[in-house]
């Protein structure tokens, strides 16, 4: 698009030229802008919702494969995504975190999936073994990121505290065989769920132009 502009008159015709000249570009828009959670945070909810209803028991036998569906495509895509497009607009701590999670979820699925159909060379009576020593990684993992994230809002380090104390009792019913530990850390996953939502509610009041829920003070300010 151009302007007109007015100049002197011109000596050979005695009439007033007229020139255009370019308008300063528009700024640009960055088409990846916005709050990646808005994708991340739902996808979390219905995964956890799943492995909640697994390990209470609520499901009978063939029905867990309607969580194995959710986790290795909604979930773990969800994630992906979600991961991606946090990086690309350098907001690295939110990356981190919804890789983490991406890991969680995807690994979970390819886990169940493989030790079902025995694609990775696992003889029955090691299963327990194999889906103890996944908890020992995830455990190990989301206390780590537990700790270092304590400068974040309050509420993030509830959200990632019930993980790690779910994480913690899923493992000890698993060693032990304590089918009562491996029901209240499916509890505990639905309490997780509880403070996902209200994380939700805050995105999404936020992104919709309202007032955010408070989220608590950092335990670490410094």
């Amino acid at each position: 698009m151009t302007v007109i502009s007015d100049h002197a008159p011109d000596p050979s015709t005695g009439f007033t030229r007229k020139t255009t000249e370019p308008e300063a570009p528009a700024p640009s828009v960055n088409p990846l802008a916005g709050n990646p959670g808005v994708v991340g945070v739902p996808t979390v909810i219905a995964g956890a919702v799943g492995l909640s209803l697994v390990n209470i028991g609520a499901l009978p036998g063939g029905a867990t494969s309607a969580t194995l569906a959710i986790l290795s495509t909604c979930t773990a895509v969800g994630l992906l995504i979600t991961t991606a497009w946090a990086a690309a607009l350098g907001q690295n701590a939110s990356a981190s975190l919804f890789a983490v999670f991406f890991g969680f979820y995807a690994s979970y699925a390819a886990l169940a999936l493989g030790l079902s159909h025995g694609w990775f060379g696992t003889s029955a009576g090691s299963v327990t073994d194999a889906q103890a020593a996944w908890l020992w990684c995830w455990l190990i993992t989301i206390v780590m990121v537990t700790l270092v994230t304590l400068r974040l809002p309050s509420s993030f380090t509830l959200l990632l505290g019930l993980v790690d104390v779910a994480l913690a009792l899923l493992l000890a019913g698993t060693m032990t065989g304590a089918t009562i530990l491996i029901r209240v850390g499916g509890a505990v996953v639905f309490a997780f769920v509880a403070v996902s939502v209200y994380l939700y509610a805050d995105l999404m009041f936020t992104e919709t132009g309202g007032r955010g829920l408070p989220l608590g003070r950092p335990l670490i300010t410094r």
